[in-house]
């Protein structure tokens, strides 16, 4: 007895001595947290490689809206300057080829169509270069700085509706909604001195997007389909025109269509390198590859297939290599490849970091560097080391504490190794049980990563962390970061292997005495809602639910949404794979199995997986008499974007935790 007394008394006094601790270090996060967040992104290195552009975001509590700037910080980071005031709506800063201009996108005083804006950096205000009644969207500077190259889909300059003529099979995308046959999307040019514009495509049977302008001014790239994204057959043209009304595209290669495609020339001019995914049948399972391609045509060279990871981004350091940033295994790490011999390597030491938006310029390497305790800000790459040059978050996350993020392995009920993040509570002790929130992460291409991301649907770990939750991420089969096979592995399968895995990471943490199994959540966001669907559907032992941009009957996806490439090619139409249909959507079908409180949340303008896969399975439990909530957000898409409500999914997640799986005793 006195051993054991003894032990409870040290125990006391240790967690005694790690709560004053924790008071020492700083809060908790909070919810409110969200309006100080500063959300960095597009870096751009000026040409002369002495400056680094890029756009702050924050979320104006007032206005409800999200509000962007262009800042710049000199190499040295010695200066950190705003260059506009925040606004709703500006963003892609890209510098003329001299560093006299910065371009940008934003709506004009009195507008609410954004124009490209040009800033002399001599002085003055911006002013607008455009002046379109369209939807304006990649642009690009002509080396000689003379002329800009961008592309815009032309929409009703009147207020009274038309009808809407479909005639493409992928017909309706999020945010940019039904997609018209007469709104597709086309490559202008505008003289930067005289403002006169002239349109250099205009076959209505094409769409074309991202220009980009060869070293000597002589041609510009861009992709091109019939469709408004990838074609039919999951590929799309990279086609090459002269600047000149009236010029004739031509095709130099026709790669499968990727997850985000980019194109850039080399310096020299003679190869244009591009981004390639996997056949169409795996259009759901993404491992953007890298290329490049003469460019006067010939034969393409990939350069990364033998890393069997994705490349995330990608920019040229010179003509003899391209810097890229490579997702591995819930990291994201900068490489250099060698055109000549195609080696690979390394750019930083190995770490538990997240690298993305790789520009180059004059010998200089910028991007965007976050980890598990700091949100991204600008690095500079040099001599194999991560400088930073940007702070605007430090202030905040001073005050914080954070929840520890650990890695973790295990076995799925297979016998495959699954990999995935474990996050603690600020307060942690060893030895005691916590309840557990399984949240599960989108796509199903993409991974959890270490990454500190607090807007959107990355603020939830580390909040539910700091309630007190131990946060539980799984890296399941048929995400990326760990190879093509592991990404494949769920073809035609949904619902079983993922779940496996997930429920065999909940297994493992009960084992090691850190999951309470009595205390068990479960939740995600598109495809970790569809996911939360699958898993509640197969197994009882969680006590509450949160199913966010979920579906649970596939068959009502068919045709209400904007994938019907992929389940064409994966599953074949329902009408000539009814079973399998059925099969992947059990968690409809056999509802009945369900007896976990849930919440269903989404956004009634969300194209990307619609508002009907939370209301059907609201309206199945309901009929159930499971308990079970309903949430629908107007106005908003798949990812949120008014701050009230992002705001509002942070508390009504936490107060359905709180409802359901209450502390200990």
């Amino acid at each position: 007895m006195i051993p054991a007394l003894a032990a409870g008394i040290l125990l006391s006094l240790s967690t005694l001595q790690a709560i004053a601790a924790d008071a020492a270090k700083g809060r908790t996060l909070a919810p409110d947290d969200f309006y100080r967040i500063q959300d960095l992104s597009d870096p751009q290195v000026s040409p002369d490689g002495q400056w680094v552009a890029y756009v702050v975001t924050t979320n104006d509590r007032e206005a409800d809206e999200a509000r962007g700037a262009i800042w710049m910080v000199s190499w040295d980071g010695g200066q950190r300057l705003a260059l506009t005031a925040a606004a709703e709506g500006i963003g892609k800063p890209r510098w003329s080829p001299d560093g006299r201009y910065l371009a940008f996108l934003s709506a004009p005083s009195g507008s609410d169509k954004p124009q490209i804006m040009l800033l002399d950096r001599r002085g003055g205000d911006a002013r607008p270069l455009t002046s379109v009644s369209g939807d304006i969207g990649e642009y690009a500077w002509s080396p000689d700085g003379k002329r800009l190259a961008f592309t815009m889909r032309q929409t009703d300059a009147g207020s009274a509706p038309k009808p809407i003529v479909i005639d493409a099979l992928h017909f309706k995308q999020d945010e940019d909604g039904y997609l018209a046959a007469d709104r597709g999307r086309h490559v202008y040019l505008i003289d930067v001195e005289g403002k006169r514009s002239e349109q250099l495509t205009t076959d209505p049977n094409f769409n074309e997007d991202l220009p980009a302008w060869s070293p000597d001014g002589r041609r510009i790239a861009f992709i091109r389909t019939h469709e408004q994204g990838a074609d039919q057959d999951g590929r799309e043209d990279i086609a090459v025109a002269d600047p000149k009304a009236g010029a004739v595209p031509r095709t130099i290669v026709r790669p499968f269509a990727p997850n985000t495609q980019k194109l850039a020339w080399s310096p020299d001019g003679t190869l244009i390198a591009y981004l390639q995914g996997l056949e169409p049948k795996f259009n759901a399972y993404m491992q953007d590859r890298l290329a490049v391609v003469p460019a006067g045509g010939g034969a393409p060279r990939p350069l990364s297939d033998k890393l069997d990871r994705a490349v995330m981004s990608f920019a040229f350091a010179d003509s003899a290599s391209i810097m890229v940033s490579v997702e591995d295994d819930g990291r994201i790490y900068p490489a250099r490849v060698d055109l000549r011999g195609g080696a690979i390597t390394r750019e930083a030491a190995a770490g538990s970091f997240v690298v993305s938006a790789l520009s180059s310029a004059a010998g200089h390497t910028a991007l965007l560097e976050s980890n598990d305790g700091a949100l991204a800000e600008v690095y500079a790459l040099e001599a194999g080391q991560l400088r930073k040059l940007t702070a605007h978050n430090d202030a905040l996350l001073s005050e914080l504490q954070l929840g520890a993020v650990e890695d973790i392995r295990f076995k799925s009920k297979d016998g495959a190794e699954i990999h995935g993040l474990m996050v603690k509570p600020p307060s942690f002790v060893p030895g005691r049980r916590y309840p557990t929130v399984l949240w599960i992460h989108g796509g199903p291409n993409g991974q959890d990563e270490h990454s500190l991301v607090l807007d959107g649907y990355q603020f939830e770990p580390q909040m539910f962390a700091a309630k007190g939750f131990v946060v539980l991420r799984v890296n399941y089969r048929g995400g990326s970061g760990r190879g093509g096979a592991f990404a494949k592995a769920i073809f035609a399968d949904w619902g079983h292997k993922e779940v496996e895995d997930l429920l065999a990471g909940v297994d493992h943490l009960a084992a090691k005495g850190i999951a309470d199994a009595d205390r068990l959540a479960v939740g995600g966001w598109s495809y970790g809602g569809i996911l939360t669907d699958y898993t509640i559907a197969t197994d009882r032992r969680f006590k509450a639910a949160i199913s966010g941009a979920g579906s649970a009957n596939q068959l009502a996806t068919y045709g209400s949404d904007e994938y019907v490439l992929q389940y064409n090619n994966e599953l074949g139409p329902p009408w000539s794979n009814t079973a399998l249909w059925l099969k992947v959507s059990y968690p409809f079908f056999h509802a009945d199995r369900i007896r976990t409180p849930t919440l269903f949340l989404g956004g009634d303008k969300d194209f990307n997986v619609p508002i009907i896969g939370g209301e059907q399975m609201y309206q199945s439990l309901r009929t159930l008499g499971i308990p079970a909530q309903l949430v629908v957000y107007p106005g908003q898409h798949h990812v949120f974007t008014r701050p009230s409500f992002v705001k509002d999914l942070a508390d009504r997640m936490s107060a359905w935790l709180d409802r359901y799986l209450p502390p200990a005793p």
